[in-house]
């Protein structure tokens, strides 16, 4: 067989001579039984140290590959294990059709000039000093948190989350009644493997956030999807038998509607009647820049049917993955006990760094600086909407969050997909919605994007519906 050596250096060789030979066992192009050239004289072919040839070798030989006979040379195997060495004939596994509807975000494409996706925050204004500083500070101070962990959490940043939900939130909540979790979607994932069986019925908004949903159908769930008027879910409409309800009633996504008072009442009343789980999810207002903090569903739950989920992806970053639920406390032992079959727990270092974060007072002082940035892009975006877009969107009212959105005259998706070719992205309302003949809108993110970015992009924008 022909080897051919590009790389330039010594352990780049090694791997290109080890691939190179394994690819023509694998694809017959060397047989059980045929010989390799000596060592010697594969490395004088190819300007290498016989070393180099002899590493690769001697791991095809440990990987079952090849085989030594004394005074003879290296042969590719030819004892029983070498059905390891034929490449097997492509038979598909099957899979759940649900995977199918699955369409992770892109992480890798081309970046727009003016990024006004939904649900990003501006990690740029991250504490980075600061966490720096805490993370090798509880690395330093013991290899306990290198170790396995708590399922249900390390214990300080339990009684942390629970002392700040309660001023912030006014969820009230003992340790025990805190699991910490990677993120808010992991945190449904585990409530609905506790709660759920295949084929109960879950009910969500509709437009709303598509990975819970698919969440609760990967779980085998019947997702049901429940319209969304001005008040919020429109209680009324939830079928009979239904075992779970996910909202976001304190900024509706994507519309970004609070639920109101009334709504709430009603969806609690119903769920203390019926025995149906209702999970809140709190996802970002923290950022709330008028009027009073609304009450949440749990404050307002006096039979504990209402689990409270929480993420500090978007006041802090989403690549820390640290959420929490807070729910009853034999509800959390049941969930730690799956969080313990899924992944056991998130890193040590950073939860107990997170854990000296909020006791020091650091996450209250990030939460106002970035309260007080995310406020100035929310007047703008709004006042640049209403001045320019007036004939062509209906906004709707939102006071909290990172992101605001209208109602269109027009129909989003060409336009989005022009705008997108012209270096603006911009999410529309059908991204969200479940069923067809939703109210067509844009829903405009604006944690994302810079200040000084944000009238030149809505002006391009403007341009391209002109």
């Amino acid at each position: 067989m022909e080897i051919h050596i590009d790389t330039e250096a010594g352990r780049g060789r090694r791997e290109e001579i080890y691939r190179q030979i394994r690819e023509a066992i694998l694809d017959g192009r060397l047989r059980a039984g045929e010989a390799l050239p000596p060592t010697r004289e594969l490395a004088e072919r190819l300007a290498v140290s016989r070393n180099t040839v002899s590493a690769a070798y001697d791991r095809l030989t440990g990987e079952g590959f090849l085989e030594g006979r004394v005074g003879a040379g290296t042969f590719v195997r030819t004892s029983r294990g070498s059905a390891r060495v034929t490449r097997p004939a492509e038979f598909p596994i099957e899979t759940a059709p649900v995977w199918e509807r699955v369409r992770p975000p892109s992480l890798t494409g081309v970046r727009a000039e003016f990024d006004f996706q939904a649900g990003i925050p501006d990690v740029g204004m991250f504490p980075f000093d600061t966490w720096r500083r805490l993370l090798g500070g509880e690395i330093r101070a013991s290899a306990a948190s290198l170790g396995y962990g708590d399922p249900a959490g390390h214990a300080g940043l339990r009684e942390g989350i629970a002392r700040h939900i309660a001023v912030s939130r006014d969820v009230r909540a003992a340790p025990d009644e805190v699991v910490v979790t990677s993120g808010a979607q992991q945190a449904l994932d585990l409530i609905g493997r506790v709660v759920l069986r295949p084929g109960d019925r879950v009910a969500v908004e509709d437009p709303g956030y598509p990975p819970a949903r698919l969440v609760f159908e990967a779980l085998g769930a019947e997702v049901v999807p429940i319209g969304v008027d001005a008040e919020g879910i429109r209680v009324a409409d939830l079928p009979r038998g239904t075992k779970l309800v996910y909202v976001t009633p304190s900024h509706q996504f994507p519309l970004g509607l609070p639920m109101s008072l009334d709504r709430r009442l009603d969806l609690v009343a119903w769920a203390g009647k019926t025995g149906a789980v209702l999970v809140e999810d709190d996802y970002d207002t923290e950022f709330r820049y008028h009027g009073r903090p609304l009450e949440p569903l749990h404050s307002l739950d006096s039979t504990g049917r209402v689990v409270y989920v929480g993420s500090f992806s978007k006041v802090l970053s989403p690549g820390l993955r640290l959420g929490f639920l807070v729910g009853p406390a034999s509800l959390c032992r049941v969930v730690a006990k799956a969080r313990f079959v899924t992944d056991w727990h998130s890193a040590g270092p950073v939860q107990a760094a997170l854990a000296r974060f909020i006791d020091d007072g650091g996450l209250v002082a990030h939460i106002r600086r970035m309260r007080r940035e995310y406020r100035r892009r929310h007047e703008l975006v709004v006042s640049l909407l209403e001045r320019e877009f007036a004939d062509l969107l209906t906004l709707i009212p939102s006071a909290a969050g990172l992101h605001v959105s209208g109602y269109s005259s027009f129909a989003t998706e060409p336009v989005a997909a022009r705008a997108l070719r012209a270096g603006v992205l911009v999410n529309t309302l059908d991204e969200y919605a479940v069923l067809p003949g939703r109210r067509p809108g844009l829903v405009f993110g604006y944690g994302g994007i810079p200040f000084t970015k944000i009238e030149a992009g809505l002006g391009r924008l403007r341009d391209i519906l002109r």
